[in-house]
């Protein structure tokens, strides 16, 4: 765990001076050096002051991965600057919900995305608009981007709000986790100890980095000596390819990413490329061994939330199916209902605790109520479901509230899904909850499938019933060409269909 206290945008300035050729990243095959990202970031930091921006005010930033959305990051670091990470697919009630209650002051976007925010319907900032990109309108960021303006002040505080980042909203309102600079240094010690990382090595990117999972590497390069290989998005049938062309170390998965590259056709190249390690969240068992047989990278996985600085355990014991110990800085213990310690198999809820002041968020920004029931007693209420084995492993078994009641039974949407994503035509699926005629819900599944595959819900629903209990079988299910994403690829499931009248009825069919 770094034992400084110095802040991302004075890593970066202490960088370039040390090293100032040295490479930071490259952004689509082009390099970006300390000293190019230090003054463009130093331009950005100035400006901002010189607009009357003061520190602790928030900006929304609604771009996606370039080299100047580096510089603005950091630039944003350096003035003290609250990053409002939006990100670049949203659009309507949603967006507006994030730039209003973040009360954002300064809003910084590609030009392409300008109409999607006035489109919205959101108030217009006090500092109007900064944009990548012809907008006759508004001030250019290239130009401010260029101008070499020097920026001395201090660095802000290690405990400072570094971001405000709202979580995906996969299952309703998104929440502003206030991100501190302290939170996002340990964000990357904990992404070094789960990637087991070494100077020279090279992570590549896929993530945009209004999210988390790309955010949480800005600190690598300076403390690790990590080159970031970054890519404008993720492409599953162009990954391995660009893997190979900046001779990437490292990939990071969440969700199904593991999941949609073996759905791809095996290739002889699929063990033609420098990757060691395959890092990240979600890998179930079966998933694991395929991915390290066929592509010959070692798996490890972590558990973690934004609201405690991303990585809460990791796995550094090949222990197949677990999320492993916790990170030096926290302890994790399993919950009951009744606020006891669950035994030893048993599921509980995961509460993380920590040995270090500020490792935990400190609450959502104006959201007191949410505040409150996730933070309790000095301690992280994740609503997440975790078993331990005897040598304290940690397994994670999903949300406590992604689960469906049916006949009596709470069936859990993750054990569900990992089931029919086993299924040989199936790229990847969503389980939800809809109306039932008689009880309380019945199950409704999406499936997506794999490419060239043709997927017959009758013939899926026999073969789960071999794999399921009765109760947790699917009456419905839909076939969809695609589903709506989060940054991290997840589903958004609070946009699936919730009609009966769109899908397949196994009970309408006698089944």
């Amino acid at each position: 765990m770094s034992r400084d206290n110095t802040c991302l945008g004075d890593l970066l300035r202490l960088q370039a001076e040390k090293n100032p050729e040295g490479l930071f990243a490259s952004f689509n095959g082009e390099p970006v050096s300390f000293a190019t990202l230090d003054a463009q970031s130093s331009a950005l930091a100035a400006w901002a002051r010189s607009r009357g921006l003061r520190s602790g005010d928030h900006v929304a930033v609604m771009m996606r991965n370039s080299i100047e959305t580096l510089a603005v990051v950091f630039g944003l670091a350096k003035a003290g600057l609250v990053w409002v990470p939006l990100n670049a697919q949203q659009r309507g009630q949603g967006l507006q919900y994030i730039i209003n209650h973040s009360k954002s002051a300064l809003v910084i976007a590609d030009a392409d995305l300008l109409p999607t925010i006035g489109e919205c319907g959101a108030d217009d900032p006090r500092e109007g608009f900064l944009v990548r990109g012809a907008a006759d309108d508004h001030p250019s960021l290239a130009d401010v981007l260029s101008t070499e303006s020097l920026f001395t002040e201090p660095a802000p505080s290690m405990d400072a709000p570094f971001a405000i980042m709202y979580t995906s909203g996969t299952t309703g309102q998104p929440k502003g986790v206030i991100v501190s600079n302290r939170m996002i240094r340990l964000a990357g010690d904990g992404v070094s100890l789960v990637a087991a990382s070494r100077s020279g090595d090279v992570m590549f990117v896929w993530e945009p980095l209004y999210h988390i999972g790309g955010a949480q590497l800005l600190s690598l390069p300076m403390t690790h000596g990590v080159v970031l290989a970054m890519v404008d998005r993720f492409s599953a049938s162009r990954f391995w390819s660009q893997v190979r062309e900046y001779n990437a170390t490292h990939i990071h998965y969440l969700g199904g990413i593991l999941q949609i590259l073996l759905k791809q056709p095996e290739s002889p190249a699929d063990r033609d490329h420098a990757v060691k390690i395959a890092w990240g969240g979600g890998c179930s068992g079966d998933i694991w061994e395929a991915f390290q047989n066929r592509f010959g990278v070692q798996i490890r996985e972590c558990y973690g939330m934004t609201e405690a600085s991303s990585i809460t355990t990791f796995n550094d014991k090949g222990v197949v199916g677990s999320v492993g110990n916790a990170v030096p800085w926290f302890t994790v213990e399993l919950l009951g209902a009744d606020g006891q310690l669950v035994p030893q198999g048993e599921r509980g809820e995961i509460v993380v605790r920590t040995t270090v002041p500020g490792a935990i968020f400190p609450g959502y920004f104006d959201n007191p109520s949410v505040t409150e029931k996730a933070l309790r007693n000095g301690a992280l209420y994740t609503g997440d479901l975790g078993t331990n084995d005897r040598e304290g492993n940690l397994t994670f078994h999903g949300r406590m509230t992604d689960s469906v009641r049916c006949r009596g039974e709470n069936v859990s949407a993750w054990e569900v899904e990992r089931v029919v994503s086993d299924h040989p035509a199936v790229e990847d699926c969503a389980m939800i909850g809809v109306t039932a005629e008689i009880g309380e819900q019945d199950i409704k599944l999406f499936i997506k499938p794999k490419i060239g595959a043709s997927i017959r819900p009758a013939e899926v629903s026999t073969w789960l019933s071999a794999r399921l209990a009765s109760y947790q079988n699917p009456r419905y299910i839909a076939v969809v060409d695609e589903f709506e994403r989060t940054p991290s690829q997840r589903i958004m499931k609070h946009k699936l269909s919730k009609r009966l009248d769109d899908c397949w009825d196994r009970l309408a069919k006698g089944l």
